[in-house]
């Protein structure tokens, strides 16, 4: 692992924050350190049985190591360790979710709107879609087959009918198929994906938005995985920039820091276009928190007891990268998004013709998906398997999905609905442009002992 600077960090932030309560009268409180030591030790030994999710080695997962601030920042306020529920709870902490939040939303070109942080993508969904069931009761919530699964899902915990639409050989949803639902009139809202789980594709938001004035429901963006991008979307191709460049026109929006954010789990974010939908969330609760006049985080959430830690950790990582066009927080996302262009043009040139890429074209963000080239489908699935193996044999950590064959060339003659499973690396960490050669070097050793290839 890298020089760790977090513990120095956070002596010192700990000094300056307990400088704060000094005038307070000392008070004694059992804390046995040998002990500690020894079960922090225990801690340390369990969780070596782990992927090194850090390391630019590991490419499988949406998992991205949090920033050093973030981490550091999030311990330092477990001291106090407030609750964002409420401002008695999280004086400060609210403060900074607010501000925090904030950031967020102008990034996506609001100012006003409302919002929160929540405890991850999938609550922060649940709360647009029940939302959108209020204001459309018993209406259809309609996704692409892309689409997390959690949509449907949270659709069934609402009692709303949900409809998947097929995608197209990107992983896009088909505008055909989503017209044919809208004009069956009882569709009340269209979630739209940016940065879908499995390919990282992003949906037509600029038409499916056209379709909007026509058809008439609500828009909620998914872009939990691929929202960051907008800081970026200059150096995407031309639909997924016309995408981004109409996000400002959703009604809800939904990401989550804690995968390009860098930040620890769990921190998700869902904004509303329509600050009004508010009154959706009003409830009394005098018995709990009534210091406060001003409005509380927990009188627009459905959850109540929230972490404060995670604004603190927001908020400090904002605040030494700030998302602007050029900065260090941009060019971060840009070197993971040139990793996977290359990595793809890689794949297409490999001159063993035994790597198969998405017969459409590349990658829409950084995730980059495979097949091993084979006579069926099964033996193509089999290779990938012990591709994946042979890999992470090497410590080269990738993953594994399944997609419709006819998303590849040889997908001719067979079955529409048959699939194959693929290889999957989601290049998300900035470390991952300059290790590419090194990656490729152990991909194509890989390939070569399960193939007995020299």
């Amino acid at each position: 692992m890298p020089d760790d600077p977090v513990p120095g960090l956070l002596l010192h932030g700990s000094k300056r924050l307990a400088a704060h309560f000094s005038a307070l009268p000392a008070f004694d409180s059992p804390i046995d350190a040998a002990s500690m030591t020894t079960v922090l030790e225990e801690v340390a030994q369990r969780l070596g049985d782990n992927y090194p999710y850090f390391h630019p080695l590991y490419a499988g997962q949406m998992l991205k190591p949090p920033h050093p601030v973030a981490r550091a920042a999030y311990a330092l306020a477990m001291t106090v360790n407030p609750n964002n529920h409420a401002r008695d709870g999280g004086r400060a902490s609210s403060a900074m979710e607010i501000e925090a939040v904030a950031e967020i939303a102008r990034l996506f070109g609001w100012t006003e709107f409302l919002g929160h942080l929540t405890s991850g993508g999938t609550f922060a969904n649940l709360e647009a879609l029940w939302v959108a069931g209020q204001l459309a009761p018993g209406k259809r919530i309609v996704g692409s087959d892309q689409a997390h699964y959690t949509h449907q899902r949270i659709s069934g915990v609402l009692k709303l009918p949900f409809t998947a639409v097929a995608s197209d050989g990107r992983g896009r949803m088909s505008l055909e198929g989503l017209e044919a639902e809208l004009s069956r009139g009882d569709v009340g809202t269209v979630v739209a994906t940016l940065g879908t789980t499995a390919l990282g594709s992003v949906d037509p938001l600029d038409e499916i938005l056209a379709l909007r004035s026509r058809y008439g429901f609500r828009v909620h963006v998914d872009a939990a995985y691929g929202g960051y991008f907008r800081l970026i979307a200059e150096a995407l191709d031309a639909p997924t920039r016309r995408a981004f460049a109409a996000i400002d026109q959703a009604d809800s929006i939904v990401v989550d820091p804690h995968k390009h954010g860098l930040q620890p789990y769990g921190c998700g974010c869902i904004l509303f276009r329509d600050p009004s939908v508010g009154r959706f969330y009003k409830h009394d609760s005098p018995y709990t928190y009534f210091t406060s006049k001003q409005l509380h985080l927990g009188e627009i959430s459905l959850e109540c007891s929230r972490a404060g830690a995670s604004a603190v950790a927001l908020w400090a990582t904002q605040r030494l990268l700030p998302m602007t066009p050029g900065g260090e927080f941009a060019r971060g996302l840009e070197q993971g998004r040139a990793a996977a262009v290359e990595l793809d043009r890689r794949l297409r040139k490999d001159e063993t013709g035994r790597f198969e890429a998405l017969a459409a074209g590349g990658p829409d963000l950084d995730i980059v998906v495979w097949k091993m080239k084979a006579v069926t489908p099964e033996q193509s699935s089999a290779l990938a398997q012990k591709l994946f193996a042979a890999c992470a044999a090497r410590d080269l950590h990738l993953a594994l999905v399944e997609l419709p064959l006819r998303w590849f060339q040889t997908a001719d003659g067979t079955e529409s609905d048959a699939t194959v499973t693929c290889l999957r690396s989601v290049l998300m960490k900035p470390e991952h442009e300059a290790w590419l050669d090194e990656i490729w070097e152990r991909l194509t050793a890989a390939r070569a002992e399960i193939l007995g290839e020299k």
